[in-house]
Order: C-alpha cells, then structure tokens, then sequence
C-alpha cells in the first residue's frame, strides 16, 4: 500500500531556492510541494487556491510580510498547518521569534536533504521538532504558553544583566568584557543559569527568562 505523501509550501524570497528544493523534496517520493511563495503576502493568496499542506517550510527575513508575522498569520487562520521554521540564521533570537510566531520547530538551510525530510515528517506527526536548536522542553513551554514558575527562581543583579546580554549576538566572551568579569565568572553565571531553569542551551536559557518576565527581547 502506497503510503500518502506530506503536502508541503515553501514560502522563501529567494526564487531558485525554493524551486530547487521543491524538485529536491518531490524526488523523495514523501512529499508534495502544494505551492510555493515568495513571502507571506502571497502565501495567503495561494493558500485559498489547492488543497491545504500539512507543513509550510517558512523562511525569515523577506519582503512586504516576513516570517515571523507569516507564521503568525498561519497560527491565527490555519492552526492545523505546522510550521517548520528555514532559515540561514543560527543565532538565538531568531530562533526564540520564531517560535514565539507558533513555529514548530527550526532548521538550518544548510541542512542536509536527509534531514530535512526528515524534519519534515517529525513535524508532520507530531507537531514539534527536536534538534540541538531547538530542545523539546523549551518550545512546549513557549507553544502551550506553560508559564515558568518564577517563585524558587532567584537571580542576582549580575546574572540580571547576564541574561539580558544572552538576548544579543554577542559571544560569551564579549559578554564577560562588556561586564567587566572573567570568562571564568561568566561560565560560572551560566552554568549557575542552565542548573536553575533546566535547560542546556543559551536558546533555552533567553526563553525561560522572556517566559518568568525576567527580560524582554
């Protein structure tokens, strides 16, 4: 029995991209690329014209209507549609937007076709996909709004301004000489951090504090 392909869109600016990869994704004999788009503006006008995908591989940075307010669109109108989020950005706050918009997960373009189909049908059935960008703990408490208990979190002034330089492109190392501290002592505050919030990653650590209100983006 021939199992049913994933219907998918793609919605990115850069036209050869996402024309290369529908033909790399239609090969694998998995999937269907439904439409494709060039930004979020004429997603919403192709949505409405075949039958709905089941995934929508969505870029960030494009014109007259981006990713993350595309997604939020999606969110809002087409809840049953997953998002996987696909982007060149490795950086946390693209990736905490992301998921903030409803994505459920997010993937490098530089990814290998494997993986991405992979990704692909993860999301498909379970709604959500795991990586080391993105850890399950994390994007359930941001998806469901799980509010972070915030009572038994104490932070000191230093890890205050810490978490609040976690936000930015900065690396740990520019952090410790914008604060004037030690590498060291810097280590220190994020390992402090990771064991208070439970989490691994600095994505996951930015995300808990916009969760307990500690720091805006």
């Amino acid at each position: 029995m021939q199992t049913q392909k994933i219907a998918i869109g793609i919605v990115d600016d850069h036209t050869l991209f996402r024309q290369g990869l529908a033909h790399l994704l239609t090969e694998s004999n998995e999937i269907e690329v439904v439409f494709d788009a060039g930004d979020g503006a004429e997603m919403i006008r192709k949505l409405p014209m075949q039958p709905l995908p089941d995934v929508i591989l969505m870029d960030i940075t494009m014109p007259v209507m981006d990713g993350y307010e595309s997604t939020r669109w999606i969110k809002q109108n087409y809840p049953q549609i997953k998002v996987l989020a696909l982007s060149m950005f490795e950086e946390d706050t693209p990736i905490i937007n992301m998921l903030k918009s409803g994505a459920g997960g997010y993937m490098l373009k530089q990814a290998k076709a494997a993986d991405l189909i992979n990704a692909i049908k993860t999301i498909e059935k379970q709604t959500f996909f795991i990586n080391e960008l993105v850890s399950g703990k994390l994007l359930n408490n941001i998806q469901n709004n799980v509010p972070v208990k915030t009572s038994k979190i104490q932070v000191s002034a230093n890890e205050l301004k810490f978490l609040e330089l976690c936000c930015s492109d900065l690396t740990y190392k520019e952090i410790a000489d914008m604060m004037n501290l030690s590498p060291f002592t810097i280590n220190n505050y994020r390992e402090a951090l990771f064991e208070k919030f439970e989490t691994k990653s600095r994505t996951g650590l930015v995300i808990s504090a916009l969760k307990s209100e500690l720091i805006k983006l």
